[in-house]
């Protein structure tokens, strides 16, 4: 049986800095052939639009080619101009109302970090799953928030529409946030960080998932 809660995996930093997108493609195709991936999310941070762009067109159909989702972060206009599925915005980023009006109907994922209000906000804004966390230390965005795994619960017995658990998730530490209700783990460095590679990383995590 297919467990009800999925990976979300998101690009490492380092892409937009030390690998060349045309390089990653490759490393991103083996860790999709490795096991179950829900979606993918592009993050670029402080990158020119038309980089943004050209790594889209390099990565998008790596994606869609073993049928995951393709999701930019923070720019829900250039999602929509380069074939992407959807767009996740951040508390910094845009208004979700806003960003649905740009999206149509394109998926639209908003982060909510640890607040319940700002959940059902987005929920009512238009928002296609909502995102808490950071549940861990995570060595790939800095944050002072702490979300508790009740969240999850409290969440996913109360509505309908996905949610999403973030923030130094890995294999050894996710079985709390499964149990919890989380429909989706996003994850960056149990991923691209495992020491055996990334493809024996999407392995480890849907194998937690699984509770195997």
């Amino acid at each position: 049986m297919t467990p009800k809660c999925r990976l979300y995996l998101v690009t490492p930093p380092a892409l937009a800095h030390a690998l060349a997108p045309a390089t990653f493609a490759s490393s991103l195709a083996a860790a999709l052939d490795a096991g179950d991936v829900g979606a993918l999310q592009l993050r670029l941070k402080d990158v020119p639009d038309d980089e943004i762009l050209r790594t889209v067109d390099l990565l998008r159909p790596v994606a869609h080619a073993r049928d995951v989702a393709f999701i930019l972060n923070d720019r829900p206009d250039l999602a929509v101009q380069s074939g992407c599925d959807g767009a996740h915005v951040g508390a910094g980023d845009m208004e979700v109302d806003r960003a649905r009006a740009l999206l149509g109907g394109l998926q639209l994922g908003a982060s909510c970090y640890d607040s319940r209000d700002a959940a059902m906000v987005a929920g009512e804004a238009g928002a296609d799953y909502v995102a808490y966390g950071a549940f861990f230390p995570s060595s790939s965005k800095d944050t002072e928030i702490r979300a508790d795994p009740e969240l999850l619960r409290w969440w996913s017995e109360m509505m309908e529409l996905p949610v999403v658990a973030i923030g130094g998730i890995t294999a050894a530490n996710c079985r709390p946030l499964v149990e919890a209700g989380a429909d989706f783990l996003a994850v960056i460095g149990a991923v691209w960080n495992h020491p055996e590679g990334p493809a024996h990383g999407v392995r480890a995590m849907n194998a937690a998932i699984a509770g195997r």
